[in-house]
C-alpha cells in the first residue's frame, strides 16, 4: 500500500519506510527542483532545505543570515525576525565612512565624524543585532555582531574629544599613542582572522567579507605601528581604506542577501557556495548520482 503523506511530502508514518530514506529523498527532491535556480553554488538557500532528520529542518550556510555552517531555523519558533542585515547595515556603513577619511577622499583627514555612526549605528544597534543573533542560538552571530558592535563603541570613545582624554593621556597624537592604537588594531586584526577561519567552508560572498575586514584591521594596525613621530604610515592607511571599503560593500551585499527574496524582489541574490562546502559537496555528490543513473 502506497503511502499518501510521503508522496506529499510530509513526515513518513509509522508503516512506511525508514525516516532516513524518507529524508534522503526529500533532500534529493529539493536539489533536483528548478523553481529557485540561481546558479550552481547560489541563490536563497531557503530554497534548498536539508533535512537531517524527520523533526527538523536546516539549511546551508549564508550571509545573509550570519550562518557560516549548516544551521536550523528558530526565528519563527520565536517569532524574531532576521537582526543580521541590520548588524550587517551597520558595520558597513561606519566601515565606509572611516575608510573614505582613511582614503584621504576629498582632501578628509581628521575621522571624528564617524564618532556619530560609532556610537550609534555601527556601535549600538550592531550590538543589539549581535544580542538577537544570540536569541535565535545563532553563537557565530552573535560573538560578531556583538563584538564588532563593541569595536565601534570603544572606537568612538577614543576618538571622542575632550570627553575621555584618551589621546590627551598620551600627551597628544604622539608615536606611544600611535603604537598603543596599533596594537589594539593587531588585537581585532587577530580575532577577525578566528572568524574567517570559521567561515571557510561557506559560501563566497560570506568568507570575503572577513577576508576584508582581517586585511583592513592588519593594514592599519601596521600602518599606525609604523609610525613617524605618532604619524601613521600614508600607504598602509590608504591600503587600510580601500580594503574597508572593499569590506564594506561585502557587508552590504550579505545584508542583501538576507533581506532579499521571492515576495520582496524580482531576484535573489547569489552567494556562491564553496564546492567544499556542504552544499557544494551535496551538489557534487547529486550529479553523481544523476550519472549513474
Amino acid at each position: 500500500m502506497r503511502d499518501t503523506k510521503r508522496e506529499n511530502g510530509d513526515s513518513p508514518s509509522s508503516d512506511s519506510i525508514d525516516v532516513a530514506d524518507w529524508a534522503k529523498e526529500n533532500q534529493n527532491q529539493a536539489f533536483r527542483s528548478h523553481d529557485y535556480g540561481f546558479g550552481p553554488y547560489g541563490g536563497n538557500p531557503l530554497a534548498r532545505i536539508y533535512t537531517r532528520d524527520s523533526n527538523q529542518q536546516w539549511y546551508p550556510a549564508f550571509g545573509g543570515e550570519f550562518q557560516p555552517g549548516s544551521y536550523s531555523d528558530q526565528r519563527s519558533k520565536r517569532g524574531i525576525a532576521n537582526p543580521a542585515p541590520m548588524g550587517l547595515s551597520g558595520f558597513a556603513l561606519t566601515t565606509f565612512i572611516l575608510s573614505l577619511i582613511n582614503l584621504g577622499t576629498r582632501g578628509l583627514v581628521e575621522p571624528n565624524l564617524v564618532v556619530g555612526a560609532a556610537y550609534v549605528y555601527g556601535g549600538l544597534v550592531q550590538l543589539l543585532a549581535g544580542m538577537w543573533e544570540m536569541a535565535v542560538g545563532n553563537t557565530f552571530g552573535a560573538t560578531a555582531l556583538s563584538s564588532y558592535g563593541g569595536f565601534w563603541i570603544s572606537f568612538g570613545i577614543i576618538l571622542t574629544p575632550g570627553g575621555f582624554n584618551i589621546i590627551e593621556a598620551y600627551g597628544g597624537a604622539t608615536a606611544e599613542f600611535a603604537n598603543a592604537f596599533g596594537l589594539y588594531l593587531i588585537g581585532w586584526f587577530i580575532f577577525t582572522f578566528i572568524l574567517w577561519v570559521c567561515t571557510l567552508r561557506s559560501t563566497v560572498a560570506f568568507c570575503s567579507l572577513f577576508l576584508f575586514v582581517w586585511l583592513t584591521f592588519l593594514m592599519l594596525g601596521i600602518a599606525h605601528l609604523d609610525n613617524t613621530a605618532g604619524a601613521a604610515n600614508v600607504g598602509l592607511v590608504r591600503a587600510g581604506g580601500a580594503f574597508g571599503i572593499i569590506a564594506a560593500f561585502l557587508a552590504w551585499y550579505n545584508a542583501l542577501a538576507g533581506i532579499a527574496d521571492q515576495t520582496n524582489s524580482f531576484f535573489v541574490i547569489p552567494v556562491a557556495h564553496f564546492p567544499w562546502s556542504e552544499k557544494g559537496k551535496d551538489r557534487k555528490q547529486q550529479k553523481d548520482a544523476e550519472k549513474e543513473a
